[in-house]
Parts: structure tokens; C-alpha cells; sequence
């Protein structure tokens, strides 16, 4: 499947959805926690906190998003095959790019980070293939021979391998 440039936007929209979400959560719980006592207050603390705080988290995890399917859509492009090398590098590069203000030594730490964290990711994604794939491989079917069946001691249809008679 290759990726298209399109996917840039529907992976940075994905993004934000996931952060304004997430973003929503913690903040609502940060508001009531932080709010005066009383019910009402704290309901009106979460409810400002998630209004202020939750498009911006959003916001964020779209830059993240976007950026990191442009390079990986990129990748792609340049070197013609899609495997894992490309998101492991997309990850790190974007890391470096999103903390380039910081400085070189932010920007390795950053590159680092990301590279990991998308490594494992991928190394995750790649076990959970192979261990899936196993119940689909037809190798892994035991057929029952039933001239290899010891003769079974019960009379009934059910037990001998014999369709039952039905009138």
C-alpha cells in the first residue's frame, strides 16, 4: 500500500482528534482539581480548563502528526519501498525538527526519542503480526486422520465419526 500525500492531512487530522480527546481528559480532570471547593465551581473550573487547554494539545499532536507523514510520505517516495526504516527515521527526524529552537544538543536527544520510541512501536506492530499469523497458516492445522483413530468403544453416532441417520 503506498502512501499518498492526501494521507498528510488525514493522518494530521487523526492527530488532533486523538489530542483534543486526550487533551480533553486530562484537562477536565486538571480543572476540577485545581478549581475552588464546591460542585459547581469545579465543574466550571473543568469546563473552562478544557476549553482553554484541550484545542491546544490538539493543535500540538496535529504539528506532530502532519510533520511525521510528510517525512514518511517522503521516505516512501525517495526510496521507493515501505518497511519500517521509514517510520523509525520519520519518528526521529521529526523529533529533531519539532525542538530545532532548543538547540543541537535538544535536537539529538529529541531525534534519539523519537527514533526509539518509534522503533518500538514498529518492533511491537511486527510481533503482534507474526503471532496473529499463526492461527491463519494452514501448516499449522492438525488433520485427524481417521485411519490413524484408535477404534472408539462407544456406540453411539456422535462418538464413532459417523454422520448420525437422521428419518
Amino acid at each position: 500500500m503506498a502512501k499518498h500525500p492526501w494521507r498528510i492531512v488525514d493522518d494530521c487530522g487523526g492527530a488532533f482528534s486523538m489530542g483534543a480527546i486526550g487533551g480533553a481528559f486530562f484537562h477536565s480532570i486538571k480543572g476540577y482539581r485545581n478549581a475552588p471547593s464546591g460542585h459547581y465551581r469545579r465543574l466550571i473550573g473543568s469546563v473552562v480548563t478544557l476549553k482553554e487547554r484541550a484545542p491546544i494539545v490538539g493543535g500540538n499532536f496535529a504539528v506532530w502528526g502532519g510533520l511525521f507523514s510528510a517525512i514518511d510520505c517522503s521516505l516512501v517516495y525517495v526510496r521507493k519501498k515501505e518497511d519500517p526504516w521509514n517510520s523509525i527515521a520519520s519518528g526521529a527526524m521529526t523529533g529533531a525538527i519539532l525542538s530545532v529552537r532548543n538547540g543541537a544538543g535538544a535536537m539529538i536527544g529529541s531525534a534519539v526519542i523519537g527514533g526509539v520510541l518509534l522503533a518500538l512501536i514498529e518492533g511491537m506492530g511486527i510481533m503482534f503480526t507474526r503471532f496473529t499469523a499463526e492461527q491463519y497458516n494452514p501448516a499449522n492445522h492438525i488433520v485427524e486422520d481417521s485411519s490413524q483413530m484408535p477404534p472408539s468403544s462407544k456406540s453411539s453416532p456422535f462418538f464413532s465419526g459417523q454422520a448420525p441417520q437422521y428419518q
